[in-house]
């Protein structure tokens, strides 16, 4: 940093002050988390220099040797970590990661079936306005009314009266264990291929904490971020391979022999071009972090972390969707609360809690207003706090919310919360 001090100080001012954004206020949005300062330095490392178009030992450019170790020691260790057969590594974020994987097992205008965006889906399992939505026809299902969990009768239903041709499983606000040989069977009973999003638990799959969607599930997308505490980043994974039953045609290469290969040309060239070696050496110091024994015990922190939360805010009269939480996540119903989500999380802000407004199910309010947050652990418990720290971050945003227009208790959150994080800092590497 002493380098962009000198050459640019005024990036280096905002910079500065995100770092103390950060280690100042208390990060519970449950798709973000802290890299180590190992991944921090690598994503910002020689390897940003470097094109590599293609995959190691097949690529458009010379001087590949070493971004090739690379991203074959980030392919390895993520097969090792996930028990997968096959990996690529190259996706730019998780979206891109669902296209590629959607356009290698359907075709455009195909039937697929994916979780309501409002019911804790994600915008590329089939919402209107994204790529998915406009791409193939697209049924959504819904999470039941009383249980906030999938229903896999009406799943059933649906399947049957539609036959898609993919299901997507996973959300990004479902709290509960992804159900995959539920999943399976409902994907077997009408012919369909069976995709799992698992971008949010991935960290927790990886420890064992979450059950795995190798042996179900045709393919698998992941973020390398969020529970999986790597560089954003996305991945393409299949517990096994298989011949391409096609016989398609893969971009600017002919046809393809298994379902590995087309997927990498689904990627580059399908939808990306030079792959971000930096990032995926980060994704590769990640996985290593990733497998070692207290990975896993980080994994069932944030688990035990939600958990308290979630019995918290139950406690204290909160409407939590499913009535608790398997996981990192907690969606929270704030309409006996007399509170929208929005200027929920406005408050929260100014107070130095960061949580973002979310849809819950059958909600009434626009994506933009909402009636609920999302609240997730995986930040504050990469910090180190744990249980106590959770019960004392519940009142806080108890506080706030119960009275989210009195200034003086907005201060007095917001000076517990700095408080609080002084006891547990972020990157001394940085202030030194």
């Amino acid at each position: 940093m002493s380098y962009l001090k000198q050459t640019d100080p005024q990036l280096y001012e905002i910079l500065t002050r995100e770092e103390q954004r950060e280690d100042s206020t208390l990060e519970l949005i449950a798709s973000e988390n802290f890299v180590s300062y190992s991944v921090l330095e690598t994503a910002g490392g020689v390897m940003t220099n470097k094109y590599a178009e293609g995959y190691p030992g097949k690529r458009y450019y010379g001087g590949c040797e070493h971004v090739d170790e690379a991203e074959d020691l980030a392919r390895d260790r993520a097969k090792e970590l996930f028990s997968a057969e096959y990996a690529n590594v190259q996706p730019h974020s998780g979206s891109q990661a669902n296209m590629a994987a959607l356009m290698t097992f359907v075709n455009v205008g195909d039937t697929i079936m994916g979780l309501d965006l409002a019911h804790g889906g994600h915008l590329t399992h089939g919402s209107p306005v994204n790529f998915s939505g406009r791409l193939y026809n697209v049924i959504s299902y819904q999470v039941d009314k009383e249980t906030g969990r999938v229903n896999f009768d009406n799943l059933l239903k649906l399947a049957k009266e539609h036959k898609p041709k993919l299901i997507i499983c996973g959300g990004s606000a479902y709290p509960r264990f992804i159900e995959f040989e539920q999943f399976r069977e409902v994907a077997d009973s009408v012919g369909a291929f069976l995709m799992a999003d698992i971008a949010h638990p991935s960290g927790l799959v990886a420890a064992g904490i979450h059950p795995s969607p190798m042996p179900y599930c045709d393919v698998v997308t992941t973020t390398t971020h969020k529970t999986l505490r790597g560089p954003r980043g996305g991945m393409i994974m299949m517990g096994k391979d298989s011949e391409n039953p096609w016989g398609k045609v893969a971009p600017k290469s002919g046809r393809v022999k298994n379902i590995s290969e087309l997927i990498d040309s689904m990627v580059m060239p399908g939808i990306q071009g030079g792959p971000l070696m930096h990032i995926i050496a980060a994704k590769a110091v990640a996985f290593g972090e990733a497998l070692k024994p207290e990975f896993k015990d980080y994994a069932k922190s944030i688990v035990q972390n939600a958990k308290t939360m979630a019995e918290e805010f139950l406690s204290l009269d909160y409407q939590v969707i499913s009535g608790g939480t398997d996981t990192h996540v907690m969606l929270i119903d704030l309409t006996n609360k007399d509170i929208t989500g929005k200027a929920a999380e406005k408050a929260l802000e100014k107070a130095g809690i960061t949580v973002n407004k979310n849809m819950v199910p059958f909600d009434q309010r626009s994506p933009f207003i909402t009636s609920g947050i999302r609240i997730g652990t995986p930040a504050v418990t990469t910090r180190g706090m744990g249980t106590d720290e959770m019960k004392l971050i519940t009142k806080l945003i108890n506080d706030v919310i119960t009275d989210h227009e009195n200034e003086t208790v907005l201060a007095n959150v917001k000076s517990a919360v700095t408080e609080l994080c002084g006891k547990f800092p972020l990157y001394d590497e940085l202030k030194h």
